[in-house]
């Protein structure tokens, strides 16, 4: 497979050019809707992106208190598995919407309903994984935003290739408890041999397992990692930085990865989808089904490199790949 390009500076998309609001006139005079928010992470991890969704909607003419309630649950470091009897929580409590987001998450929402809409904040290639028929009729009771998962892990093992040019064997830190995760490592071992790479696999389920896959690395000689969208795996992405720099490797995760130490960053604007997420909850609520709105495919990306994590570990970064760099963190 050649080497996957994706330009940052390539942005021909909708989901995260400015979006022009209705106003509160819109809303139903009295009418009052109560959302299910159904997360992957916990309120203090997750507050940022939860906070973008709620000025979403608070845009469009929905007040909390007033005519909308948002029903939380939170899966707060728990196994993937509990997922389930939180959906049905929130599908108890009849709710207008299920919002949550990942293909573990939009998976327990699906089991828990097939008549409640389904707004999903993002998810790694929706087709592929199953979530929707297809971007532009999804069908069923599911839309949201996807994005190119399995290529942006490809893109984040060319990249720590581009900063460390000797690299000869890397790794990829994934979640079994997360079916996303099959089309990431093809993708990742399909791009591995054009880099000239050898690459080896290291799952962790937990936070607890993550000291132990990364110091398997160190045993497996691996030079580098890449790590792939997942809950756990970005809500604990400064255990993973920490455990990184201590073993003296390089690794490149998703943009707040670079924020939380972590060498190298390279994925989409997750708060501007979450509050993105707000517009597909508005439609519906004013009747559009969602079988109807099609899913939007996110396109633009952000390259963010730690500077200081790189002069802890050696590294000369070289300056093509600094160039590139929407931000440099020093």
């Amino acid at each position: 497979m050649s080497t996957v390009v994706l330009s940052r500076r390539t942005l021909a998309v909708g989901l995260l050019l400015p979006v022009s609001l209705p106003s509160a006139r819109a809303q139903q005079a009295g009418k009052t809707y109560r959302i299910g928010y159904l997360s992957l992470g916990s309120p203090a991890a997750e507050a940022t992106r939860f906070d973008a969704f709620r000025s979403g909607l608070a845009a469009l003419g929905y007040v909390e208190g007033n005519n909308l309630f948002i029903e939380t649950r939170w899966l707060d470091g728990r196994k993937y598995e509990l997922l389930g009897a939180l959906a049905n929580e929130l599908v108890n409590l009849r709710i207008d919407v299920l919002v949550t987001y990942t293909t573990p998450g939009v998976t327990a929402a699906k089991k828990a309903t097939s008549t409640i809409p389904i707004v999903f904040t993002t998810v790694g290639d929706a087709v592929a994984v199953g979530v929707v028929a297809s971007l532009a009729r999804p069908g069923g009771n599911v839309t949201g935003t996807s994005y190119f998962l399995p290529q942006l892990a490809a893109k984040r093992l060319e990249l720590l290739k581009a900063a460390m040019p000797a690299l000869t064997h890397a790794g990829v830190l994934f979640n079994p408890a997360n079916s996303s995760a099959t089309p990431v490592l093809a993708a990742v071992k399909s791009a591995a041999p054009s880099l000239k790479l050898d690459l080896s696999e290291f799952p962790a389920r937990s936070a607890g397992d993550l000291e132990g896959a990364i110091a398997a690395m160190v045993a497996r000689q691996a030079g580098a990692f890449v790590i792939p969208e997942d809950p756990m795996l970005i809500y604990n992405s400064s255990t993973i930085a920490n455990f990184a720099l201590k073993h003296r490797l390089a690794s490149c995760g998703v943009p707040e990865y670079a924020q939380a130490g972590g060498l190298l960053a390279y994925g989409i604007d997750f708060v501007e989808a979450w509050r993105h997420a707000a517009i597909y909850v508005d439609k519906i609520l004013k009747g559009t089904p969602p079988a109807d709105i099609p899913v939007e495919q996110a396109t633009k990306f952000r390259l963010e490199v730690n500077g200081r994590t790189a002069k802890a570990l050696g590294l000369a970064l070289p300056p093509a790949l600094l160039a590139r760099a929407d931000d440099v963190i020093d």
